[in-house]
């Protein structure tokens, strides 16, 4: 019997890239099939893995469209664009203020790379209850705003989410943002349990607020918890032991035992539900301790890395609509490159492929497939001034774009500093996932000088090393990113 994931990918057969929402409507209104991209950090997998689409595909890139990767605060709401990414709200200085699990949430979900692309309400649409910021957003108690060709509704996000990767978006609908109240009288916290430090899917994950009135009393209280249901499940057991007592540890430890009585998790690969269960009632505990002690962001780092060099710009290409007998034109390494397969490939094999074999004196085959869902970081790449899994990248997406590999980190031909350090730590070992490293490692370097090790360790989670070789590697980059003055 096949594996799932030695299943065929699908086949993209057209790669539509509207310039206004209205377009983007109408296109998904015509071809109900098709399915919309944003960062498509979950859709590219499953195209790879042949699942959850009808085949051959019609893509509708919507990155292209001005104005909805914006980020609006008034006196009463966050609104959130479906263009946004998770770096786009680790980065916002007001957030943290503001909606901090959201911000905490958004910075567990995978990568630096992988969250330059990977979107907030792309979290929300793929309906995952491991998703990271669904328990967040239920805490904040956000809403959802759909937008189909002709009407447009609201829907709370606790009713949006159906069932395991279920919603309730119509086949002609799109998610155009999402609203999250502004309460100055709310204390708020995201937590998650993972298998490692970085990259993981949670095991547990959970959004807590709660209001205290003047004598200090809890007045009302929202406790969410992810992965262990079908969709976030709401404890309204726990919530209500809060609402009438002291936020103290008697109602914090009957509220915590009260949601671990209360919950049916799950078994899978990741942990038994007797696990889950009980780390559960840890985490609450642990949660509304911070928000008693006022300790909630205690933790919250100064400035994270996003390895973003640039904000992202993305160009107007002149053709919207590609087939695969298309050709497209990046300019790579500061040539232009013009080759087929624009809508097939993801970024990845077009550029190892006919991007390569466009022209006998370019090399391109530095970047690696190591993993094919974005885990790796083997394939870093820069795009539109970010670093991005170019496996999770269709290649049609950096249409009329520049893009650096890792052979246009050299500089006329001589290693950067970072190269350089590299060698002078024998930081490199078996070589495969090393230009993911420098690529990565690159984009820190520009971002930030004197990055401390916390902040270069947290720029490479994303990169892994087979090899163990983590602790030459980060020498060298604190040796490359230091300050001449330093």
């Amino acid at each position: 019997m096949t594996h799932p994931i030695q299943a065929p990918a699908a086949t993209v057969e057209t790669y539509h890239a509207p310039r206004t929402l209205t377009e983007a409507l109408e296109l998904l209104a015509a071809n109900p099939s098709a399915r919309p991209i944003a960062g498509g950090t979950d859709l590219m997998v499953e195209l790879d893995r042949g699942v959850g689409a009808a085949n051959p595909v019609t893509l509708i890139d919507l990155t292209r469209i001005p104005g909805l990767d914006e980020i609006e605060i008034s006196e009463d709401l966050v609104r959130i664009g479906p263009l946004v990414t998770h770096n786009d709200i680790v980065s916002h200085p007001a957030l943290p203020a503001i909606a901090l699990p959201l911000v905490q949430a958004c910075l567990e979900v995978g990568s630096p790379a992988l969250r330059n692309r990977a979107t907030v309400v792309g979290n929300v649409v793929t309906a995952s209850p491991a998703n990271d910021s669904l328990s967040a957003l239920n805490a904040l108690d956000a809403v959802v705003h759909i937008t189909g060709p002709s009407t447009s509704r609201d829907v709370p996000i606790g009713e949006f989410t159906v069932g395991v990767r279920k919603t309730v978006l119509g086949e002609d609908e799109l998610v155009t943002g999402i609203s999250i109240p502004r309460d100055p009288q709310r204390r708020s916290i995201y937590a998650k349990l993972g298998l490692r430090q970085a990259q993981a899917i949670s095991v547990v994950h959970l959004g807590v607020s709660v209001w205290l009135g003047a004598t200090g009393e809890v007045t009302d209280a929202r406790i969410a918890i992810g992965s262990v249901a079908p969709t976030i499940f709401r404890s309204i057991a726990a919530e209500a032991t809060l609402v009438g007592q002291p936020l103290a540890p008697p109602a914090i430890g009957a509220a915590a035992s009260a949601a671990a009585a209360e919950i049916a998790p799950i078994d899978d690969l990741r942990a038994p539900a007797d696990y889950r269960r009980d780390t559960t009632e840890v985490l609450i505990r642990r949660c509304l301790t911070a928000l008693q002690t006022r300790t909630e962001a205690q933790l919250w780092p100064d400035r994270t890395p996003t390895l973003r060099i640039t904000d992202r710009q993305p160009t107007q290409p002149t053709k919207v609509t590609l087939s695969n007998s298309d050709a497209i034109t990046v300019t790579v390494n500061g040539t232009k490159i013009t080759a087929s397969n624009a809508a097939s490939l993801n970024l990845l094999d077009w550029l190892r492929g006919p991007a390569h074999h466009s022209d006998p004196s370019i090399s391109l085959q530095g970047a690696q497939e190591g993993c094919a869902e974005g885990e790796c970081g083997a394939c870093t790449v820069i795009m539109d001034g970010q670093a991005v899994l170019s496996c999770l990248v269709p290649a049609a997406r950096a249409n009329s774009d520049n893009v650096i590999t890792i052979e246009g980190i050299a500089n006329g031909g001589r290693l950067s500093k970072l190269q350089a350090a590299f060698v002078d730590y024998t930081a490199v070992q078996c070589g495969f996932c090393i230009p993911g490293f420098l690529v990565s490692g690159s984009a820190l370097a520009e971002e930030m000088s004197d990055p401390s090790d916390a902040q270069i360790d947290l720029a490479l989670s994303g990169n892994l090393c087979r090899c163990t070789g983590y602790y030459k590697i980060r020498d060298a980059v604190r040796e490359a990113t230091r300050s001449e003055l330093g």
